[in-house]
């Protein structure tokens, strides 16, 4: 199991570096939005809101790609996955990437369940 663990840290780690560091240097094509998922994401971009989330996911792909607190990336970037695979259900109809990221995040999570013990502690 910590060969899976370590394929899905590091798959899960990558592709969200990847496109944190799209967003800043754009060097993928973006894909052409229209309807609903055009004024979501113009929303996001004029508001700042996306940069934010882009920096937070560059931080967790460094935290989880150095062994850095790993626990506490994996938990930190759970509401940025959830969000992903929310956009693509809810506003673009197709659930994609957004299913791997969140099945890799959850997986995760579960298997470092005993770190976050403190958490469910009464």
């Amino acid at each position: 199991m910590k060969t899976v663990d370590t394929i899905i840290t590091y798959l899960f780690a990558i592709i969200y570096l990847v496109f944190a560091l799209n967003y800043f240097l754009g060097f993928l094509p973006m894909p052409e939005l229209e309807g609903d998922a055009l004024q979501y994401m113009t929303l996001l971009g004029t508001t700042g809101y996306m940069t934010a989330v882009k920096f937070l996911e560059l931080a967790v792909a460094i935290m989880l790609l150095l062994n850095f607190r790993r626990p506490l990336a994996w938990l930190l970037i759970l509401p940025v996955s959830t969000n992903i695979l929310m956009y693509d259900v809810f506003i673009v109809g197709i659930p994609t990437l957004g299913v791997l990221m969140m099945a890799m995040n959850v997986y995760m999570v579960y298997r470092l369940r005993e770190n976050y013990a403190c958490i469910w502690a009464k």
